[in-house]
């Protein structure tokens, strides 16, 4: 009895002393943070309503020509009016805006500014302290002073995605940097006469590498204070013409994509025999319960 009772006050000391890390795995399942991300590229605010819902997507993504696309004006105080309704919708955890600027002071500070202070109720908040909003990321181009900008705003606990990406060694400016995102475009890379996919995976590789090494590192230098917790880049990709490139590289391992309204509607639109297997389905629960009246298959996003 004494030896089991240890056992067991043993095993309750063990877990206690556990990591965290590990428990917060377990209660992760489930969540709405899940590894993989997709994303919904419009700044058309209908577009929003009609596919956040389908629950499939992580958040919303935008950019200067998507704005001007729209109809929105490219100005902080309406990003940050958007910004704040798409925060307000259950199922989207992220918001993603462009900064401009054609230096790094410039672009930092637009980044600042569309990062902090998010609107309540349709208002800015009228503050004097800056207050960093967590769920939105600031897009700059991956240029010299696009990348001295990111820099300033990793240091101002503004979340970053470097964007513009055409070729692979550029994985390494983003992981070097910090950067939680690196979007390459898929569609455009392919238009300039490159191997997009190929281009991307290498991507991958490259921001893979980092993590292990600098996850190999951890813990074997107790005087070293360089910060080992900052996350593994994520390679986002853009531009994306069809759901069968998204699907290639989904297979060779990427696992964040943002894509048009119209690329959304085609994951459900795409395969007709799911279509008419929803609507025989239906067809038989009407037989079922009496009901002969026919039916269609069920509506998809229109």
């Amino acid at each position: 009895m004494a030896t089991t009772r240890f056992g067991v006050i043993g095993l309750i000391y063990l877990v206690l002393l556990s990591d965290l890390e590990v428990v917060g795995a377990c209660f992760s399942i489930g969540t709405k943070s899940p590894a993989s991300r997709l994303f919904l590229d419009t700044a058309v605010e209908s577009e929003w309503y009609e596919l956040l819902p389908l629950g499939i997507f992580h958040g919303i993504t935008t950019n200067p020509t998507l704005l001007e696309r729209a109809k929105q004006p490219c100005t902080v105080s309406n990003i940050q009016r958007m910004a704040h309704r798409a925060l307000n919708h259950p199922n989207c955890q992220e918001f993603m805006c462009q900064a401009w600027g054609e230096t790094a002071q410039e672009l930092y500070e637009t980044g600042l500014q569309l990062a902090t202070n998010i609107p309540t109720k349709d208002k800015v908040p009228i503050t004097t302290t800056r207050v960093v909003n967590d769920q939105v990321v600031i897009k700059v181009p991956v240029t010299a002073e696009g990348t001295k900008a990111a820099s300033m705003l990793i240091q101002s606990n503004v979340r970053v995605c470097l964007t513009a990406c055409y070729a692979s060694h550029q994985a390494l400016i983003a992981a070097s940097v910090g950067a939680e995102y690196l979007a390459p475009y898929l569609g455009r890379m392919d238009d300039a006469g490159k191997d997009g996919a190929d281009e991307i995976v290498t991507m991958q590789q490259i921001v893979d590498s980092f993590a292990a090494h600098r996850d190999d590192n951890k813990g074997t230098n107790d005087n070293n204070n360089e910060e080992t917790s900052v996350r593994r880049t994520r390679i986002f990709v853009a531009s994306i013409r069809s759901v069968s490139s998204m699907v290639e590289l989904a297979t060779k391992g990427l696992d964040t994509f943002t894509f048009s309204p119209d690329i959304a509607r085609a994951l459900f639109n795409s395969e007709p025999l799911t279509l008419q297997a929803a609507n025989d389905f239906e067809l038989a629960a009407k037989r079922g319960s009496g009901e002969t009246t026919q039916i269609n298959a069920p509506p998809s996003p229109q």
